[in-house]
């Protein structure tokens, strides 16, 4: 590799230098678009001239001149792209898109550089034959291991014309996936359905019309505007009495990206059949199967062995549920279509077990949550502490910082929140880091979590639904497989773990948000300060299998519709690919008229813009541990120190340092059992 004349980077750029705000958080409010686009130019020429030197070393490779080196380059570049990543997801402008735009394949090419780099794979593939006669600890034994993989699956042992062309498949395919991602964002804004009429509004809450008329004045429009989240349901679709007014959102939330100026419909298309390409040259027969090569699963088989196998009961379930809303919205002269779903299915859910869902939200106040339920239970489980930290400020308004502590007084890291949906934020919920945990580094974790929860009205308490409860125990399932990182290399920090592995601790956590002992201490009414009634956890209790056949089929779907796209070969003829869309999904099984995928082609942002290529199983894979553990948490007496100190230290702090089913197997004490996923799905017989 010839090392590039290093970039100039301005004496004023706040990356340039480590901050030295507590655990190295970015000073946000010094840095600016510019800032981002002159660091990460600067810290690509600067990770190529180190990686440079480690090539043209005179010494004999070893761990430490050639993979530990490889650990420590790119400072400046990971510093950047930690920022720039989460900014352009989370605080989107027409400038930062163009730069997006700009990065995404130089970025593609500097990774090629250095993984396609034969001297460079040389020296890896010297120190990796002899790793087990080095003297290696075992840490270090599978970072040699895993920087041989990621070498190897990017590339590394392709000839000369191979390289070349895998160069220009990956630049494309990261323009293509920016595109893609820009399209969904803009057109998901665009998308949003107005509302002149107050009465249309019927069925939702006050602060929810008042959130809704915030909404349309923040775009600079009168009457009401009704945002869109990421996936096809639409939670207001469960609300609203105005049964055109569902069907208008329902189409939006639908048609996203698939026409006009922001349509998607093309860039899958191009990206399924280059990924084809790609992995036909990396010597796979699809790319489905390329990436089940760095998986838990292993195998394509694997996958469509379990997929298969929950098919039939999941389209039995959710025929059986469309039986009784055909009945309940006969009653009102409607044929039921699916916008109609979600507001039946809530009124079966109110009279057959009185669970009134909208009733349920006054107990649910965001700030209550999070410090009495999220914040407690890590508290109860981990011996976590957090404190507010005011004076740290974050990249937009919204956003609040938490000092973590741990059971000893210690210092643990930084929690980032940011909550509230905004324009210029992309859908969905995630967590980040904008500073890994590393002994090597002597980096603590600063880790962040977004959602996307309707802003109240000033003044007003923001009050979530049971499903963004749900989503936020979720999301800081993955912040704490962040702050408990416990590793020496950064390369195995927190969820740095395979991706049908990385959902399971998330999941898990969710099992807390409906803890008698969690939900006791934050489910009290807004108003009144009443813990909320017996009876209504009974309900939830009794009605959680109620609705599961349809949210295990539109998942079902949009899983086969992922392995469909991935599946393809670089001869395969796509055509229109809302017609490979159908055919795929009548050709699995799972094509609904009333239950829809999760997410549709144009919008499906996990696989053509995210890291879930292929991947979208990993959800349900994970879902089979989870389960599990769950029984483990209630067969050892539930919420103790002990088993949290348990799941922390044996699985969470490890991140990819070891197997990660070795590292289930450490907490459960043998492989997992499935039978528990199949019982919380209803698809098998309750023991």
């Amino acid at each position: 590799m010839t090392a590039p004349v290093p970039l100039a980077v301005s004496a004023d750029n706040p990356l340039l230098d480590v901050s030295e705000l507590p655990f190295r958080l970015p000073p946000f409010g010094d840095i600016s678009a510019e800032h981002c686009r002159e660091a990460l130019l600067a810290g690509m020429a600067e990770q190529r001239a180190e990686v440079a030197a480690v090539v043209g070393s005179a010494e004999p490779p070893t761990f430490e001149n050639t993979v530990v080196a490889m650990e420590r380059s790119g400072a400046l570049l990971v510093r950047a792209w930690s920022v720039f990543g989460n900014l352009t997801s989370s605080v989107s402008t027409p400038r930062l898109r163009e730069i997006e735009r700009e990065i995404a394949p130089l970025e593609a090419a500097h990774d090629d550089a250095i993984r396609l780099d034969p001297a460079l794979f040389a020296r890896i593939d010297a120190v990796h034959a002899a790793r087990h006669d080095s003297g290696l600890d075992d840490e270090s034994v599978r970072l040699v291991e895993r920087y041989h993989l990621d070498f190897v699956l990017a590339g590394a042992q392709l000839d000369g014309t191979g390289r070349a062309r895998l160069t220009e498949l990956n630049q494309e395919l990261s323009t293509l996936a920016t595109t893609f991602g820009q399209n969904l964002q803009l057109a998901t804004e665009a998308a949003a359905v107005r509302v002149t009429d107050r009465a249309e509004l019927d069925g939702l809450s006050d602060a929810e019309i008042a959130g809704a008329e915030t909404a349309a004045g923040d775009r600079g429009v009168d009457g009401y505007l009704l945002a869109l989240l990421l996936p096809t349901g639409q939670p207001l679709l469960a609300k609203l009495r105005n049964r055109e007014l569902r069907r208008r959102v329902f189409e939006a939330s639908l048609g996203r990206a698939s026409a006009g100026e922001h349509d998607n419909r093309p860039v899958a298309a191009r990206i399924a059949t280059l990924r084809a390409e790609r992995a036909r040259l990396l010597g796979f027969d699809t790319h489905a199967d390329l990436v089940l090569a760095d998986s838990t699963a292993r195998t394509t088989a694997a996958v469509d062995a379990m997929l298969a196998s929950m098919v039939p009961a999941s389209v039995a379930n959710a025929e059986a549920e469309a039986a009784v809303l055909r009945e309940a919205a006969g009653r009102d002269g409607v044929e039921l279509a699916a916008w109609d779903w979600a507001f039946y299915s809530e009124q079966v859910r109110a009279e057959r077990y009185a669970v009134d869902t909208a009733a349920l939200r006054p107990y649910f106040e965001l700030d209550r949550v999070l410090v009495d339920g999220v914040f407690h239970a890590a508290e109860l489980l981990y011996g976590y502490r957090f404190t507010a930290r005011p004076d740290l400020a974050g990249y937009h308004p919204d956003v609040r910082v938490w000092e973590v502590g741990d059971a000893s007084g210690g210092s643990v890291g930084l929690y980032l929140g940011d909550f509230f949906a905004r324009e210029g934020k992309r859908g969905g919920a995630w967590m980040s880091s904008f500073v890994r945990q590393s002994r090597l580094l002597g980096t603590a974790p600063v880790v962040v979590n977004n959602l996307n929860v309707s802003r109240a009205p000033d003044g007003q308490p923001t009050l979530l639904t049971l499903d963004e409860v749900n989503t936020l125990f979720h999301e800081f399932g993955h912040a704490l497989h962040g702050l408990s990182s416990a590793v020496t290399y950064p390369r195995f920090s927190g969820t740095a773990v395979p991706r049908d592995f990385v959902e399971f601790p998330s999941q898990v956590n969710e099992m807390w948000a409906l803890w008698p002992e969690i939900l006791g201490n934050y489910a009290r009414h807004v108003e009144t300060g009443e813990s909320l009634p017996r009876s209504a956890v009974e309900a939830i209790d009794a009605a959680q299998l109620w609705g599961e056949g349809f949210a295990t089929l539109e998942y079902l779907a949009a899983t086969l519709l992922d392995q469909a796209w991935h599946r393809v070969t670089p001869e395969t003829e796509i055509g229109d690919p809302v017609a490979f869309e159908q055919q795929a999904l009548a050709a699995a099984g799972v094509a609904s008229a009333l239950v829809p995928p999760r997410y549709r082609t144009t919008y499906f942002q996990h696989v053509f813009a995210g890291g879930y290529a292929a991947g979208y199983y990993s959800y349900i894979w994970s879902e089979v541990l989870d389960a599990d553990t769950v029984e483990w948490f209630k067969e050892n007496g539930g919420l103790r120190r002990e088993n949290g100190e348990a799941f922390r230290s044996k699985l969470l702090a490890v991140g990819g340092s070891v197997d990660p089913l070795a590292a289930f197997r450490a907490v459960r004490g043998r492989d997992a059992d499935p039978r528990p996923l199949l019982r919380r799905r209803g698809l098998a017989p309750a023991s």
